[in-house]
C-alpha cells in the first residue's frame, strides 16, 4: 500500500461529496435528523470499518451530527483505502 501524493488526494477528493483533506486525513460531517439517527450512523460505520478492517483516525458524534477522520497510520499518510472506505460510508 503506497502513500498518495497531494496531487493524487486532490484528485480522489473530487470525486467525493463533502469530503476535505485536514492535518493529513481526509474527513466528513455528516448530519442526521436527530439522536436515533446519529447513533445508528456511527454503528453502520463502526460494522463497515471492522468489515474492511481500516478504523477511522476518530469519529465524533454529536447530537444530530457525525464526524469521521481517515488516514492510514501504517504509511504515515492517505492511501487508496482511505478513500474505498470513504465511498462506502458515503453509500449507508
Amino acid at each position: 500500500m503506497n502513500k498518495l501524493t497531494e496531487e493524487q488526494i486532490a484528485e480522489n477528493l473530487v470525486n467525493l461529496n463533502g469530503w476535505y483533506l485536514e492535518n493529513n486525513s481526509i474527513k466528513k460531517k455528516f448530519k442526521t435528523k436527530g439522536f436515533p439517527q446519529t447513533m445508528g450512523l456511527v454503528a453502520e460505520i463502526g460494522a463497515l470499518c471492522q468489515q474492511f478492517d481500516h478504523h477511522p483516525d476518530y469519529l465524533t458524534l454529536k447530537y444530530s451530527e457525525v464526524e469521521v477522520s481517515f488516514s492510514t497510520h501504517s504509511i504515515g499518510g492517505i492511501s487508496e483505502k482511505d478513500f474505498e472506505i470513504a465511498k462506502q460510508i458515503d453509500l449507508l
